[in-house]
């Protein structure tokens, strides 16, 4: 293991930085295996007398790699340290996909003289040194270029495709968001944006095959090394540039912010260069700004806008400092929340509420996607501001795409956003841009200021009703973690199917709520349906004595073996009463309590105290 190390430090040390421009010659691979990778050879024993036997574990290496998809990404765990989960986003792994990536990109392209050129980047996580050179190595067999951009964010790497002098022909991000310092993933980029479900399972599948085929399993070394380049400085002036021309302020356009305090949790991610590279650099006054040194153990919180800690720091340093705004990003800043001047947390419906307001100034009627489990009280923000609310699947990448094609059929749509801070901009490559969403609500802030108001950025949604209770619970699959996915899609059919049969007296399903748009927001009608990446739905929950009074949202998670239950209420204890509900006539009669755990539904309709329940 020491020599392992010993090696990557020799390669990393010796990365040269360059500028981000193309280079013509076309690279020779060279591939080979050291003795420290030799020491290192796994063979997969098979029997040569057993066909059965040899497909069995064939079988089995293939879906080492295939269950590391989840969704649009590919996610799992790097290193040793959570209870129950061993490690299976291993170098070889790793390096598989990135080849199976290269060659993805290189077909798409089909053009055998150009010398295609591959991005990276990558958050602070400790594994990612090691990951990277399997990344590089993958996508060198594939016979990319590649470019190594260090620590850098989600949203740069897609810009490092699209924005000069760079404009590779694709990027990978290494990053598993929020999740612990031990897990690990890739999120994958071409000039047209995020890959989808579908393509990133092709690239898996045939990843699969690689890795099932290939003798050696361990990641060899790299005889051509990356180009180092500083892409992070050019998405930084990118975004500057952004701020100082929609402000144009009258007295000082080279530094719009002066005058205000930002303050910025980075959480210990990759978001800290917003501080020093943007917000510093236009005027802003960011003392109190916590924790924007990386560090892949992430010490301090969750780096997460949803996370109760990270909102809750953010808002006493706002309150103590007198800030004009608070920013909370998540380790690679595709997602973004705020704290406005009065300590108020904007996050979920609240910041999809905020940015609601903002575009529909800029673009009168517009439709806003969001996923199913919004509030009505947004739906009826949104329609009251003039705009359309187009309520989605859940998943940021069903969200955004949904947005896309609504476009393409004519139907106006500039915003589209997910509860979780996921949210994207027809202005902006319909990409998911936590900073680039900060810069919005700055732009706004700004303008608001030189207008002659008094007020904070918080007064754009104070019309906005907040719901009388929400709860999110989860049911764990009692499975083994291959089969769990098919568990889960067995539950949610016979939750829909004892819906259809009136098995749960006024529940009805909730094919799109008050969405104006026909094909609604669970299932596409139309002749160009979306893949399902997980299966989901929502119901509406009506009684005689409250009438329409909540919703009740199943989701099959595509990050875990899970289902997710969630629940809104216009009416007190009606949350605990869905709980009962679907306890006593859906998971006790129709046996799902024998392959799902439901111990939380079970605590929280004792109870009806969430805290209890977890």
């Amino acid at each position: 293991m020491a020599s392992t190390l010993s090696s990557l430090q020799t390669i990393n040390s010796s990365i040269t930085n360059f500028p981000c421009v193309p280079i013509i010659k076309k690279p020779k691979l060279h591939i080979s295996l050291t003795k420290t990778s030799i020491s290192s050879v796994r063979v997969v024993c098979c029997s040569s007398s057993s066909s059965s036997a040899t497909t069995y574990n064939e079988d089995e290496e293939m879906d080492k790699i295939r269950r590391l998809q989840n969704g649009s990404d590919v996610r799992g765990v790097a290193l040793q340290g959570e209870k129950g989960r061993s490690v299976d986003l291993t170098p070889p792994a790793v390096e598989a996909i990135a080849e199976s990536f290269g060659e993805w990109v290189i077909k798409g392209l089909n053009n055998k003289e150009k010398v295609v050129m591959v991005s990276l980047g990558k958050d602070p996580r400790i594994s990612g040194n090691t990951l990277s050179v399997a990344v590089f190595s993958g996508l060198s067999r594939a016979g990319c270029m590649v470019f190594d951009m260090g620590l850098a964010t989600t949203p740069a790497c897609f810009m490092s495709t699209i924005l000069p002098p760079c404009q590779y022909d694709a990027s990978i991000m290494m990053t598993a968001s929020h999740l612990p310092y031990t897990r690990n993933g890739l999120k994958f980029f071409t000039k047209k944006g995020g890959l989808t479900s579908v393509e990133v399972e092709e690239i898996c599948s045939d990843a699969a095959r690689k890795y099932a085929n290939r003798f050696v399993k361990v990641s060899t070394t790299l005889s051509t090394r990356p180009t180092k380049v500083d892409f992070m400085s050019n998405y930084a002036k990118h975004l500057r540039d952004i701020i100082k021309e929609r402000v144009n302020h009258p007295n000082h356009y080279e530094t719009p912010l002066k005058g205000f305090q930002i303050i910025v949790n980075a959480g210990n991610g990759s978001g800290g260069f917003f501080t020093w590279d943007v917000l510093d650099k236009l005027g802003a006054d960011t003392f109190g700004s916590l924790h924007l040194n990386p560090d892949g153990m992430f010490p301090n919180h969750i780096p997460n806008p949803e996370d109760k800690i990270a909102m809750s720091l953010t808002r006493a340093a706002v309150l103590e400092n007198n800030a004009d705004l608070g920013i909370v990003f998540d380790t690679d800043v595709d997602r973004s929340g705020v704290v406005d001047s009065e300590g108020n947390p904007i996050n979920g419906d609240r910041l999809i509420a905020l940015m609601s307001a903002i575009v529909l100034k800029e673009h009168p009627g517009t439709t806003i996607v969001t996923d199913a489990r919004t509030s009505l009280a947004l739906t009826k923000f949104i329609t009251n501001k003039g705009g359309q609310h187009c309520l989605y699947r859940v998943g940021y990448r069903n969200v955004i795409d949904k947005g896309v094609n609504l476009n393409k059929d004519g139907v106006e749509t500039h915003l589209m956003m997910e509860t979780s801070g996921h949210g994207a901009l027809k202005e902006n490559h319909f990409l998911d841009d936590g900073a680039y969403m900060v810069v919005k609500i700055i732009i706004e802030m700004v303008r608001m200021k030189l207008e002659g108001s008094k007020e904070g950025i918080g007064s754009l949604i104070k019309d906005l009703e907040e719901p009388l209770e929400s709860a999110e619970l989860r049911m764990v699959v009692l499975s083994e973690p291959r089969y769990a996915k098919a568990k889960a899609f067995e539950a949610i059919e016979a939750f829909r199917t004892y819906i259809e049969q009136g098995s749960l007296p006024g529940w009805d399903l909730d094919a799109c709520g008050d969405c104006w748009v026909s094909d609604g927001c669970l299932v596409d009608t139309n002749d160009d349906p979306t893949a399902i990446d997980a299966y989901m739905y929502r119901a509406k929950v009506s009684s005689q004595e409250n009438g329409e009074h909540g919703w009740i949202h199943l989701r099959q998670s595509i990050h875990n073996p899970n289902i997710a239950v969630n629940m809104q209420s216009t009416v007190p204890g009606g949350c605990q009463n869905m709980a009962k509900v679907l306890r006593d006539r859906f998971l006790l009669p129709s046996g799902m309590d024998k392959i799902l755990d439901v111990t939380q539904i079970d605590k929280y309709a004792k109870s009806g105290d969430l805290s209890q329940a977890a």
